[in-house]
């Protein structure tokens, strides 16, 4: 006897249901991601050439791995700064981010279109308006001022490195600190969704908690690290990984990888190119992840 959808328990249907939702997804996963997937790393083990018969495949082992890491001569290279680029941007993007999200979160006149203005960058950085930036008039009057403020600027971090240098500070974080400065535009647009993600963080925190430590005698600035800090914290570990994918998915790398494999059309060295890329990726991850995990509150 068949059963019936009216006979199953509420389990069987909240099963049958969430099957369903996640249906087009697992079928797009399949079909566009995962074959193409299996099917760039046959490529990273084969010589791939092309003539009137077709595509022919042949294996060739590590070949093409080999040729990544020992031959080509810039791949080493722009991997090296793509993971550098990556170590100094994230920390100021997270920092950046929560710093933001908690001043647009207090209420003052002309918050929402504070907010708008600190989301167009991500509007800006979209494909399409990204390449009319880059050739509109807007971005030619930035060279030119970058230009003739240069001397200027260099000046200035002079003058900020040697300040922080006589009071004390470490080398090495007044270095990072003045290479900060320089990349104060790389920083604002790429920071739209952290900032959405830690303000929807801190909006959901309860006002009581606040009131309570008033009441206590708390400061603002003990509020933040006692209670704003670790409440947002399983945030922080979803920005780390945002941030992580999204820095290493707009670099020279990805560009490298693509006129390899659709300019010189060599598919096996590209494809090899990008699983190294892949595992780099991925290594770094883990181990933001498991390094950041342990340090995450997580309100029960």
């Amino acid at each position: 006897m068949r059963i019936g959808w009216r006979t199953r328990s509420y389990a069987q249907q909240k099963a049958m249901w969430g099957f369903l939702f996640v249906l087009p997804w697992l079928l797009g996963f399949i079909f566009f991601f995962l074959l193409p997937f299996l099917t760039s790393f046959r490529y990273s083990l084969s010589t791939i050439e092309a003539n009137s018969k077709g595509i022919i495949v042949t294996y060739a082992g590590f070949a093409n791995y080999v040729n990544a890491l020992t031959v080509h001569t810039s791949f080493n290279r722009i991997l090296t700064e793509s993971i550098v680029n990556m170590v100094v941007n994230v920390p100021l993007i997270i920092i950046f981010s929560l710093f933001l999200a908690v001043l647009l979160n207090q209420k003052f006149l002309g918050r929402s279109i504070a907010r708008s203005i600190f989301f167009l960058p991500v509007i800006l950085s979209s494909g399409v308006i990204m390449t009319l930036e880059s050739s509109s008039l807007v971005q030619a009057v930035n060279d030119q001022a970058a230009g003739a403020g240069g001397l200027m600027n260099s000046f200035g971090a002079y003058e900020l490195a040697r300040l922080m240098l006589r009071s004390g500070v470490n080398e090495t974080i007044v270095l990072y600190l003045t290479e900060a400065v320089g990349r104060i535009y790389e920083i604002v647009s790429q920071s739209g969704v952290q900032i959405l993600i830690f303000l929807a963080g801190i909006q959901s925190i309860s006002p009581q908690l606040y009131e309570a430590s008033k009441m206590e005698g708390a400061t603002g600035y003990e509020a933040f690290w006692k209670i704003t800090f670790p409440m947002v914290s399983p945030l922080i570990l979803v920005n780390l990984v945002y941030t992580i994918i999204d820095s290493f998915a707009r670099n020279n790398m990805t560009d490298l990888i693509r006129e390899t494999g659709f300019t010189t059309f060599n598919f096996g060295l590209s494809s090899a190119m990008a699983w190294i890329y892949f595992a780099s990726i991925l290594l770094i991850l883990l181990l933001s992840v498991y390094i950041v995990s342990k340090r995450v509150f997580y309100q029960e």
